[in-house]
């Protein structure tokens, strides 16, 4: 039992401390800065997706975290990222964006055919392409959040958002679950927390849907619907990123990315389902201006 309490509070000192950081980075960072810390943030996420793949030599870690840091430097010019940039080119930023849907597009086909189809991208190539359109589109998106709106709100609305859905699944299923979703990956999950985070989800999005529409700018009827629709959308891929992480951590037989947060395991771990959701978010905030 005591065990467990220290445990816990350990966890809840970790989270504090990472969303007040999170929030003083987002609010008062500049979007040049601001895409550095992020892109920190993606490297130390590269190193961890190095153990998922499957890489037990450092000097191979270190490759995969050198190409990845060569690929993220190459997005600064072509994206026009510059610390004196007020905007970031928004068509390069859909390319990209639009590749990453359409990887979870694919990662969700690779779900439902687990465990049957592991031996098709069982591969240490394959995961480690992987890991590129997973962290790289969203580390753009959430860039391109934050040269949207320079005070951070639209990347808080995200993270919000994704945090809502894990809550929400959370606690339901606590509650109420009952049937497994994905029992082969991830025994903890049931049908009846995915309920809970959508409905969660829809009741955050009508709340910041309402403050939008009042604080910021007034929204269309069809902007409303779109937004909404976006909301329940966070719920499915905030599950397909939770139970992709769990099929790759499954594959090599560990239970955490890494254990660089006291009591939450690795980065990864606490931004799986935001790497999922962000590319999707993003391209829904610039096509609705």
């Amino acid at each position: 039992m005591r065990w467990v309490l220290k445990m816990l509070k350990q966890r809840i000192i970790t989270a504090i401390v990472l969303a007040l950081t999170f929030i003083i980075v987002t609010i008062l960072f500049s979007p040049f800065v601001f895409s550095l810390f992020i892109a920190l943030i993606v490297l130390i996420a590269a190193w961890e997706w190095a153990g998922l793949i499957g890489l037990s030599q450092q000097s191979s870690k270190v490759s995969y975290l050198a190409t990845l840091a060569v690929m993220t430097i190459a997005l600064f010019p072509f994206l026009g990222i510059y610390p004196e940039a007020k905007m970031i080119s928004s068509d390069r930023t859909l390319i990209l964006l639009g590749l990453g849907v359409l990887f979870w597009a694919l990662a969700l086909l690779m779900l439902f055919g687990y465990p049957e189809n592991a031996a098709r991208w069982n591969d240490k190539s394959k995961i480690a392409v992987m890991g590129l359109m997973t962290l790289l589109p969203a580390w753009v998106g959430i860039i391109q959040l934050k040269y949207l709106d320079p005070m951070g709100y639209l990347v808080l609305a995200l993270v919000v958002m994704v945090a809502a859905a894990d809550i929400g699944a959370y606690l339901a299923g606590k509650k109420f679950g009952r049937r497994k979703l994905a029992p082969a990956l991830s025994p903890n999950k049931s049908w009846e927390g995915v309920w809970g985070s959508l409905v969660t989800c829809l009741l955050l999005g009508l709340l910041l849907i309402a403050l939008m529409n009042n604080y910021v700018l007034e929204l269309s009827s069809q902007k409303i619907l779109v937004l909404m629709v976006l909301s329940l959308c966070v719920t499915l891929f905030d599950v397909i990123g939770d139970l992709l992480e769990s099929m790759l951590k499954r594959n090599q037989n560990i239970k955490d990315s890494s254990s660089i947060l006291p009591g939450h395991g690795g980065i990864l771990d606490r931004i799986d389902g935001l790497l999922a959701v962000t590319p999707l978010f993003v391209i829904t905030f610039l096509i609705i201006g």
